[in-house]
């Protein structure tokens, strides 16, 4: 059967029957200025033989590089039962599980995915249906001002979160009258300035996010940062590197009471960095919170016959009816990336997370040492750090990069210099458990080679 079942008569046949004479004459209301008239920008259409041809074109293109760089997508090792496993028929093509009777194992998976990471983050509930890090922020955000209804509209958000999570926030709530209230960071320690909070621009806002760790990879005050938000009425949003909460205090640890809202990108779980995407987000909340907290929830219950049975739950009607209602609209969203993140941390373990957090600290730290020997190379912030940290070099970033790239197949970092003008010429970099100490020599020695050039 053709995509489009109906020909050219079968068309005709349905204008006659409803007195309309073109397809135009259907659309006639909408201005001409708002038309998308002939979409002559399209190329020709390729032949399936042709598309495959293409794409192994491009594919090829794709150099293997040593991976240096992280900013928010990080190169690490899954083992091979995970995909092998995840694309199965059963949860490869597993849709909404709308009817629990149906869709038990894979109501199963999502409520293993939310039980671990409710233990990773120490909080009591989770969901299982988040686009990314960057719009799971969002979702916190606008859940923050679901739950302090008439407080202020302003939501404190550090310079030290990710630029791009910035971006997505502000694109997302900017029509709803909430205001993001930028906190700078301390340029010693590249963390949040917590001496600028008492000002009263500070302390009249609804919630506090703290990003663990943060952009330039530092580790920030979370103890301090979350009572200062709980003296004075906020609540704290927590955006995390679940990788990190291996081996680093979880966020339901934060404080006296711990952190409101936990957030975070899950593709350190076990999602390749496949050139981009897609990866998943996640969320985490206190117990008092739960019923704000958007997307999939899945419980554990027993039938009339004392058998454990899966189900969605919590899920008001608007949520598919009446959507302005709804918590949000996301529903089964990266359900396979969840599906592999499920399988990648029931393999790993607590201990098998701990042993790869530690590694790609250790790597780190390594790197670190062996970089900054390096005339012209220097350390920028002197927080701790957990995989990532922010060098400083004596030439432009972006042709220092390019070297790398192109005469020693090496992705030296990410350059920092389009959001972070201030730093000058700064260079993100990150090791991770990927990385071997011949990999890391080799980088320093090209790295020297470059600059003393």
């Amino acid at each position: 059967m053709p995509y489009i079942p109906h020909t050219q008569d079968d068309i005709n046949t349905m204008l006659t029957a409803i007195g309309v004479s073109s397809m135009d004459d259907l659309f006639d209301e909408i201005p001409a200025s708002l038309q998308c008239r002939q979409l002559t920008q399209i190329p020709t259409g390729l032949t399936e033989m042709e598309i495959a041809q293409l794409m192994r074109t491009r594919a090829a293109q794709d150099t293997a590089l040593t991976c240096f760089a992280g900013a928010g997508a990080y190169e690490h090792h899954i083992p091979a039962p995970v995909w092998e496993i995840a694309t199965r028929g059963e949860f490869y093509s597993a849709y909404t599980p709308y009817q629990a009777e149906a869709s038990q194992g894979t109501l199963q998976l999502l409520y293993e995915f939310q039980t671990m990471m409710a233990n990773l983050t120490d909080l009591p509930a989770a969901n299982a249906s988040l686009y990314d890090g960057a719009s799971a922020l969002a979702e916190a955000v606008l859940m923050a001002m679901r739950l302090t209804k008439t407080k202020s509209k302003q939501i404190l958000m550090p310079t030290t979160v990710h630029p791009v999570y910035r971006q997505v926030v502000h694109t997302i709530v900017k029509n709803q009258g909430i205001t993001l209230k930028s906190l700078p960071y301390t340029p010693t320690t590249g963390t949040i300035a917590i001496d600028h909070l008492n000002s009263e621009a500070y302390t009249h806002s609804a919630a506090l996010i703290i990003p663990y760790p943060n952009f330039f990879g530092g580790l920030e005050a979370i103890h301090e940062l979350t009572d200062w938000a709980h003296a004075h009425n906020l609540l704290v949003i927590a955006v995390v590197n679940p990788l990190a909460l291996a081996i680093l205090t979880p966020p339901g640890k934060w404080g006296q009471r711990g952190a409101d809202i936990v957030c975070g990108e899950g593709q350190p779980l076990g999602i390749p960095l496949s050139s981009g995407g897609p990866y998943f987000g996640f969320m985490c909340c206190q117990k008092d919170h739960l019923r704000q907290l958007p997307g999939r929830i899945v419980g554990r219950t027993v039938d009339l016959d004392g058998k454990i049975g899966y189900t969605l739950t919590l899920q008001a009607r608007e949520q598919h009816i009446r959507r302005s209602k709804a918590t949000s609209n996301i529903c089964t969203n990266q359900g396979l990336m969840v599906t592999a993140a499920t399988i990648h941390l029931a393999l790993l373990g607590a201990e098998g997370l701990e042993r790869v957090a530690l590694t790609c600290h250790v790597n780190t730290a390594q790197l670190i040492e062996k970089l900054t020997a390096i005339p012209g190379v220097t350390r920028v912030f002197t927080s701790p750090y957990f995989h990532e940290t922010v060098l400083r070099l004596n030439q432009p970033i972006a042709k220092v990069l390019q070297q790398l790239v192109t005469q020693h197949q090496i992705l030296g970092g990410y350059d920092l210099t389009e959001f972070y003008p201030e730093l000058g010429h700064t260079l993100l970099i990150c090791a991770t458990e990927m990385r071997t100490e011949t990999e890391i020599n080799n980088y320093a020695n090209r790295l020297s080679e470059i600059l003393s050039a």
